[in-house]
């Protein structure tokens, strides 16, 4: 019996919140999250939490500023109401790309968050496929980081197993690509593109065989899209044949949906890390997969001390 764990969300992933509340056979924590009429984030916490071991679901998607503030105000309204322990679920963790300096004068805003997080009261945080692995150290406080490689395997297996090649659109994401291939038991090629400022890419060469190949191209997030169109252009002119795109976390900014629908590609496969838009819903290439399951199972493993290094497979 899970007597002394409540579950709270804000207004960025309650749908989530709610299915990690049913696979644990709990209610979703009674809070109101809104806002004053200026625009500030009001809290209230409408039931008991003193010495209760909290998990606060949250991403901090769009709106980015908004839905972070959310999280730190819950986080500090519930450490002043005596919780016992706050763990930060944040399935998809905003500002993560901005996790070193990449020119001079440059902010790390990856880290200023971390930062944020930890003074507001959290103890603990659980985040699902980090843009950079190295963020954890950005954090004084356990952090752990989860993959969505079961949920999104699982899925692969069932609908791509012929003829398949696993392509990562740059060279950061060849470990990712690697251990999808090895369970596949596909072949993998590697996408070099120079990026020419934020939010573009220009795809160069494919490093690897794609000729007559079914080819998924996998992705820790897809934002504006920009990326995945062209190295499905760079695929399509060395011969691949249908492609597909799988990624954790839709961002879906700006142009990204327009994109996709002009784009020769068969489907995107997302996670629900980050609630679809509206059109994006009603994409019929889009396939949405939860990581209920693997993120209940962690909250599980945590409130009980159990191991949860299994769930890094």
């Amino acid at each position: 019996m899970l007597e002394r764990i409540k579950v709270f969300t804000g207004n960025a992933t309650p749908d989530l919140a709610a299915k990690i509340c049913d696979r644990l056979g709990i209610p979703l924590g009674k809070a109101n999250v809104t806002t004053f009429s200026d625009g500030e984030t009001r809290v209230e916490i409408n039931e008991n939490v003193r010495g209760m071991d909290i998990f606060i679901i949250q991403s901090t998607c769009t709106p980015v500023n908004v839905t972070l503030m959310e999280l730190l105000i819950m986080i500090d309204a519930l450490k002043r109401a005596s919780a016992g322990r706050i763990t930060a679920v944040i399935p998809y963790y905003g500002y993560a790309r901005q996790d070193r300096k990449v020119a001079p004068r440059a902010p790390i805003s990856a880290k200023l968050v971390a930062d944020l997080i930890t003074t507001a009261g959290a103890n603990r945080v659980l985040s699902l496929d980090l843009h950079a692995g190295q963020i954890q150290g950005f954090f004084n406080i356990p952090v752990d980081n989860l993959f969505a490689l079961p949920v999104l395997l699982s899925y692969l297996k069932e609908h791509y197993s012929n003829n398949l090649v696993i392509v990562s659109p740059d060279a950061g994401g060849v470990e990712r690509v690697r251990a999808f291939a090895r369970r596949l038991d596909a072949s993998i090629a590697i996408i070099d593109k120079r990026r020419e400022g934020p939010n573009e890419a220009q795809v160069m060469n494919i490093v690897g065989s794609v000729e007559g190949k079914n080819v998924v191209i996998l992705d820790d997030m897809i934002d504006t899209a920009g990326t995945v169109v062209q190295a499905t252009k760079a695929l399509r002119h060395a011969g691949a044949n249908e492609i597909s795109v799988c990624c954790t976390h839709p961002v879906l900014s700006g142009p990204a949906m327009d994109r996709i629908e002009s784009a020769e590609i068969r489907e995107v496969i997302v996670t629900d890390t980050i609630p679809l838009q509206e059109r994006a819903k009603a994409c019929g290439r889009i396939s949405v997969l939860s990581v209920a399951g693997l993120l209940s199972e962690a909250v599980r493993r945590i409130y009980y001390n159990d191991s949860v290094s299994s769930l890094f497979i």
